[in-house]
Parts: structure tokens; C-alpha cells; sequence
């Protein structure tokens, strides 16, 4: 499965979404640094649990070169706020009601399981360059050793 909007070299899309403490994030706020813009389908869920954990192990790593890390779920304020003391968190992570922005960055859209098709969050990961391009794309990923992926692309852009 491919992602149907992005692909690196494009603008990755604008964005203003609070955080679960009612802060907002502005993308271009960050220009001149590295964004790793991570979705999860939904909050306080195993699979998201373990990324969000290991994301956190490295996000000191990830600061060291330049890089900020940030989560995006649909998930409310109130879920995020557990989903954050649980896992212990240290990075922003923004309420994407209604998936606008998922459906801007392509992540939002049909899935299956064993029982049924249905519209949702598809695991991705977008490296997102200081101008504010993607320079890659990770799309319906495996958590499984994913984040040490991110952090070594990471380190061959910055050495590109």
C-alpha cells in the first residue's frame, strides 16, 4: 500500500492542532529543523502504546540531531492525557478530531482486518526536512523495529 497524497520532495501539508494539554504545534513554527511527524490509529491500543514507547526512548537521540519528534491521533484530549502519563511521554502529541489532517498527509483511509473494511488511521511516519519537505515516508509500518529506521535515515540525510 502506498501513500495516494505524499511522496518525498512534496511540501508536507501545513498544520495548527492542540496538544493534550490545550497547546497548539504549528508546523511552520519549526522550519529549519527536522519534524518526525508519527500517526497512531488510536491512543492507549498495544500496537500504539509500544511506538509511542519507543519513540520516547530515543526522542533524546532524535533532539541531538535537530530532530523533533510529534504524534498525531484522532484520539480526545482525555485519552491523550492517560495515553501520555501511561507511556510516560515527553513529545507533543496533537487531537486530529474529525482526522482532517490524516486526510491531509494521505494516512486516512480504507483498512481491513479479519472482519471488515473500514476507514481509519493507517500507521505512518513522515520525515519531514528544515524546509518543510518530506524527505521520507514511512507508510503502514511495522512497529517493530520502525523508530531505529526513522533514527537512521535521519542520520543519512544529514549526512547527504
Amino acid at each position: 500500500m502506498t501513500n495516494p497524497v505524499l511522496a518525498p520532495g512534496n511540501r508536507a501539508p501545513a498544520f495548527t492542532l492542540p496538544t493534550d494539554n490545550g497547546e497548539k504545534v504549528r508546523l511552520t513554527e519549526h522550519r529549519g529543523r527536522w519534524v518526525i511527524l508519527f500517526f497512531l490509529p488510536l491512543a492507549l491500543t498495544p500496537s500504539c502504546c509500544l511506538q509511542a514507547k519507543e519513540f520516547q526512548k530515543e526522542a533524546e537521540k532524535f533532539m541531538n540531531l535537530g530532530a523533533m519528534v510529534v504524534g498525531v491521533s484522532p484520539s480526545d484530549h482525555h485519552r491523550h492525557s492517560e495515553f501520555r502519563k501511561k507511556n510516560k511521554l515527553n513529545y507533543p502529541l496533537l487531537h486530529d478530531r474529525d482526522a482532517k489532517l490524516a486526510i491531509r498527509y494521505g494516512v486516512y483511509r480504507e483498512r481491513k482486518n479479519n472482519v471488515r473494511n473500514y476507514l481509519g488511521i493507517v500507521r505512518t511516519t513522515v520525515l519531514i526536512d528544515p524546509a518543510g519537505k518530506v524527505a521520507h515516508l514511512w507508510d503502514n509500518l511495522r512497529v517493530k523495529g520502525h523508530v531505529g529506521r526513522v533514527y537512521s535515515r535521519l542520520e543519512e540525510e544529514l549526512q547527504g
